[in-house]
């Protein structure tokens, strides 16, 4: 199927990085608005709120035409 002339070319991804779905990204923006950047809980940070903000944040970003990558996984350390 020919591509439409207004839309532009596909860009290829940098290499390591892949696209983030957008339940990876909601989890990412609740896991934010729930915790601070220590890991402790948020005092007034609500499960229920931060998965209905980060839903509606991706539902928008969608809308928007934002594209969010993702480096892979950092492998697990081993103590010795």
């Amino acid at each position: 199927m020919p591509e439409h002339p207004a839309l532009p070319a596909p860009v290829p991804l940098p290499s390591g990085l892949s696209v983030a779905s957008a339940e990876e990204v909601a989890d990412a923006l609740a896991y934010a608005l729930r915790y601070d950047e220590r890991g402790k809980p948020r005092p007034s940070g609500g499960q229920l709120v931060a998965s209905l903000a980060a839903e509606h944040l991706v539902k928008h970003l969608e809308r928007a035409g934002f594209l969010v990558l993702k480096r892979p996984p950092v492998p697990l350390h081993s103590a010795g």
